[in-house]
Formats: structure tokens, C-alpha cells, sequence
């Protein structure tokens, strides 16, 4: 059988991430994506090799974006105002993107090598970023699972409504990651 004329892998990702972000990635199947596109889910196999493939396309694209973003909100800068703008950026990427965000969580392959490429690229620009705080190898990687645990909990705690109370999210963010990279300071002091 051959692709249905105009459907092609850009449109089937970019319809399976809409989908995702809007239902939640756990309730993307094939037979929702084919009824979004109009066609039957066999059809679906000229373009992504069944779910598993369609869940790491959706993976690298998670990745490839939100480095993207992050890449943009840093502009090549480093220190703590970059840091700051990756932190707003990664959580406005979140809260956007819900679903295909959490689709870099579910790739069944997270050793495939365009995954990998990826997520090392955001990695790198995380590690760039940190260069002020002159930490070691060991101490900068603990520092990025640090800042990215932070955003992640920040937008999902924002995203199931635990910020309810009137105050200024966008603050409290400002105020974490502040004082995140304080605490980054005093460690390059103390080494």
C-alpha cells in the first residue's frame, strides 16, 4: 500500500505530538493519530514502524525542540542570567508541550544514536552555561540533574495547579534558581 498522497512523516509527528500534548502522551495510540488524519492505521505503518517507533520519533522530537528552546533562551550566553532565561524557557517548553515533553521520558530505544546526539547537545549547552561556577566535571553533570529536577518539578507542580495561590510563579522560579546557583557559588569557593 502505498503513503496517502500529502500525508508524510513531518505531518504524522507533527499530528501525534498535538494530539499527545492535548490527551496526554500515555492516550497517543495509532487509532487516535489515524483518525485525526483521516486515515486507516495500517496506513500508519508507511511512515513509523508501530508505536514503539512512533513513541521514539516523538522522543528525539521532544529533545531536538526543547534544545532548541533552551539553545534560544541562552543565546550564547553564560552565567546565571542564561541559566535564569534556560530555566523559563525549559518550563514555558513544558507547559506548551506537555504531552512531548513526556515523551523524552518513553523512548524505547535511549540509546539510539539521533536520541543521543540530541540529549547530548542539550547536555553541553547546560554544561556551557555553568562555566562561571568553575565546578568539577563530576560536580557540573550533579549541578545539571539538579537544575533540570528543579524545572521539571516547577512546571509539573505548576501544571497540576499547585500554584494556586496568589502569588507571582514566575517569582518563585527566579528565587529558586537563584538561590540554586548561590549554592553553586559557595561550592567553587569551598573547592
Amino acid at each position: 500500500m502505498s503513503p496517502r498522497q500529502g500525508l508524510d512523516r513531518g505531518m504524522l509527528l507533527n499530528a501525534a505530538a498535538q494530539l499527545a500534548d492535548r490527551d496526554g502522551f500515555h492516550a497517543l495510540t495509532l487509532a487516535a493519530l489515524a483518525q485525526r488524519l483521516d486515515v486507516r492505521s495500517p496506513s500508519l505503518y508507511n511512515h513509523i514502524s508501530g508505536l514503539p517507533g512512533l513513541r521514539q520519533e516523538l522522543a528525539l522530537m521532544s529533545v531536538e525542540q526543547l534544545g532548541q528552546a533552551l539553545t534560544v533562551a541562552a543565546a550564547g550566553r553564560v552565567g546565571s542570567e542564561a541559566i535564569q532565561d534556560i530555566a523559563t524557557a525549559y518550563i514555558d517548553f513544558v507547559r506548551q508541550h506537555p504531552g512531548l515533553y513526556e515523551a523524552s521520558f518513553h523512548a524505547p530505544d535511549r540509546n539510539e544514536p539521533q536520541l543521543a546526539a540530541a540529549s547530548t547537545v542539550a547536555l553541553q549547552l547546560l554544561l556551557d552555561s555553568l562555566q562561571p561556577y568553575r565546578l568539577s566535571e563530576a560536580d557540573a553533570l550533579h549541578a545539571v540533574r539538579g537544575l533540570r529536577s528543579l524545572c521539571h518539578g516547577f512546571a509539573s507542580i505548576g501544571a497540576q495547579g499547585g500554584f494556586a495561590m496568589n502569588f507571582e510563579p514566575s517569582e518563585s522560579l527566579h528565587f529558586t534558581i537563584s538561590s540554586f546557583l548561590d549554592g553553586l557559588k559557595q561550592r567553587s569557593k569551598d573547592s
